[in-house]
This record gives C-alpha cells, sequence and structure tokens, in this order.
C-alpha cells in the first residue's frame, strides 16, 4: 500500500517493469510482452503453472483481460500502471483482512510437545478419537493421529506431498507391530515424534499459516455505515438483471451477499459448511428462498439488509475460527521480476 501510495517510488517501479517487459522497445506491450507478468501474479497468488489446471488458466485468462480489456490491443505504460496498481492494492487489502504468518518448523516445538509432562494425557485424548477399522496396524493409528497435530504443536501438513515424502514415511519407518494397544501406541508414537524432530532439524519446513475468526464484527461495522452500505448495494447489483417493471428476482440473493461478503467480514459461499448452514438459516428466517418470486430493488436491499442482521445475531453466539496451513516450497524460476522488489 505504501509502494503504490508514493506516486513518485510507484511511478519508478512502474517504468522499471514496463522497461523490461517491452522487448521491442515500443513504448507499448503486447500479449505475448505482457505474458511474463501474467505469470508472476499467477506465481504471487499461489497459482499452479500455467497450463497445468483449467481452474487456474481461467484466472490467468482474467489477469491478461484486466490489463488488454479483453481485447488484443496493446497496453500503455499509463494503462500497465493503472491496473499493477489495481491487482497490489487487491492483494494488500486481502493479506490485511487475512495475514499470513510465516513459520519455520525447524522440530523445537515438536520436541518441546514430546517432553512435555502434558504430552501423554493429549495423545491419550488424541488416541480415543481415532476410529478405525478392527485390526488396523499401530501405524495407521500414529498416521491418524500425526493429521490431528497442528503447527502449535511443531507438525508441519501431513497431508502435503512433500512433507509425507521427505518427513513422515521416513519417521514411520521404524514402526513395527500390528495391532496394538494405547501403551503400544503411546511407546511408538514417541519414537515417530523423536524421529520426526531428527528429520525436521536436518530439514526445517517452512508453512504459510493464517486464522481467521468470523465473529460478526464486520457485518456490525458495515451496517453502521449508511452511506458505505448504500454504496455496497449499489455497487453489488449494477450488473443483477430487473424484469420489464424494474423487479429483481429473490434468486439472486445470494449472488449479492456473495459479493459483499469481503466487506462484511465473511468468507466467500461454499468456503465454510458451518457459515453457509447459517446461511441457510438465515434465508429460511427470512423468508428469502422464494426464488420465483421478484420484489422491488428497495424490497430486495431490505431483505439482504435483514439476513445480514441475521447471520450477526447468530455469531454472537457462534464463532466460527479457521485456520490453513501450507507449505511453502522453493519458487519456480520465472520470466519476470515483476513482483520483486527494485532499488
Amino acid at each position: 500500500m505504501r509502494l503504490v501510495g508514493n506516486e513518485e517510488v510507484f511511478s519508478s517501479f512502474v517504468d522499471h517493469k514496463f522497461k523490461q517487459l517491452d522487448k521491442d522497445q515500443d513504448g507499448q506491450l503486447s500479449v505475448d510482452e505482457l505474458q511474463p507478468a501474467v505469470a508472476d501474479i499467477g506465481a504471487a497468488l499461489g497459482l499452479p503453472a500455467k497450463g497445468t489446471s483449467p481452474d487456474s488458466d481461467h484466472i490467468y485468462n482474467e489477469v491478461l483481460n484486466e490489463f488488454t480489456h479483453g481485447k488484443e490491443d496493446k497496453v500503455s505504460k499509463s494503462e500497465f500502471k493503472e491496473v499493477l496498481s489495481d491487482i497490489l492494492l487487491g492483494m494488500a487489502t486481502g493479506l490485511k483482512r487475512d495475514p499470513i504468518v510465516i513459520l519455520r518448523i525447524d522440530g523445537e516445538d515438536l520436541e518441546e510437545f514430546i517432553n512435555n509432562p502434558s504430552f501423554e494425557p493429549e495423545m491419550v485424548s488424541i488416541y480415543s478419537q481415532i476410529h478405525l477399522p478392527e485390526g488396523s496396524s499401530v501405524k495407521d493409528q500414529i498416521v491418524k493421529a500425526l493429521d490431528k497435530l497442528t503447527v502449535d504443536q511443531g507438525m508441519p501438513p501431513p497431508s502435503d506431498p512433500w512433507v509425507i515424502s521427505n518427513v513422515v514415511e521416513p519417521a514411520l519407518e521404524a514402526v513395527v507391530g500390528g495391532c496394538s494397544d494405547q501403551g503400544t501406541f503411546l511407546e511408538e508414537f514417541k519414537k515417530v515424534g523423536e524421529r520426526l524432530v531428527q528429520l525436521l532439524k536436518e530439514q526445517p519446513v517452512i508453512v504459510a499459516h493464517s486464522e481467521n475468526t468470523f465473529d460478526g464484527g464486520g457485518i456490525r461495522r458495515l451496517l453502521s455505515n449508511r452511506f458505505e452500505l448504500d454504496k455496497m448495494l449499489k455497487s453489488a447489483m449494477e450488473n443483477i438483471p430487473r424484469n420489464k417493471h424494474g423487479k429483481v428476482s429473490k434468486k439472486y440473493l445470494r449472488v449479492v451477499l456473495d459479493t459483499v461478503a469481503p466487506s462484511a467480514g465473511l468468507p466467500p459461499l461454499g468456503a465454510i459448511d458451518q457459515m453457509d448452514k447459517m446461511v441457510e438459516e438465515a434465508f429460511k428466517m427470512m423468508d428469502a428462498d422464494d426464488d420465483g418470486k421478484t420484489v422491488k430493488e428497495e424490497e430486495f436491499k431490505k431483505i439482504l439488509i435483514e439476513i445480514l442482521g441475521s447471520l450477526m445475531l447468530q455469531f454472537e453466539g457462534n464463532q466460527i475460527s479457521l485456520s490453513s496451513n501450507s507449505v511453502v516450497h522453493e519458487p519456480l524460476d520465472s520470466a519476470s521480476s515483476l513482483l520483486q522488489a527494485s532499488s
């Protein structure tokens, strides 16, 4: 945000990047010349390389369209600057809303957990939560138990392919025996834990960790600012179809709700099951599920505001906490240094 907000510094940044991309030096960027920039933005968003997934390729195309406005025309420096500014500010807003902490998992926290007096009672609790078919081995039990450990206990995401190959599987090699009781499980798990500590000390894992708590505070702030609320609803409804009488179908309530979700501090619909259930409850309370009914625009907005109010009340006694962990691997070689700092 500071980079984009400083006109002199940002202009210098854009000049430097534009010059790198403008291979034929004609003062404009062709679609081909924009490709390295699009690839860098995709990498910064955490997308796989272009061509590996139809879903991510769609996002790459959307990024390109932001620059070209869907045409094959070349892009001027001023257009490039404007779009790059929007993208960087969008990323900054997302990071401000959902901060990411980079953790170095090096075995120290896991070693402390294993040697702590609380280790045994915690593992007994985890053991009691493991439900496997009769005859499952102690190794199966340990794999399930590892899934229940978190980065707070010093365990990197055990489902990550790199972690499985380089950390979990080598640590499990020492496990012997078939079916086990609680005592055997605790004994074998400690051996695996000690081996994990050793492996993580030799090869630390970098993890991007984020935590979000949805408590209705964002909805409260939005509803208390009538000017901002009206502005947000007007923007969200710009592309919503009306019939010949200017009325809006109630089936678009979810579409508009999803559009205002970021401003209300809510996750996208479909992202969290618990949240989706709360939305369903709010729609039921407001009798908003009659998809075939059309209402005037003001009535439509009123229903949406009531849905937001219902969600806010539900959050008061039912906060939703969500955390995610992703292993950060070495970045792939990039064709451009678009988002790297320049002197």
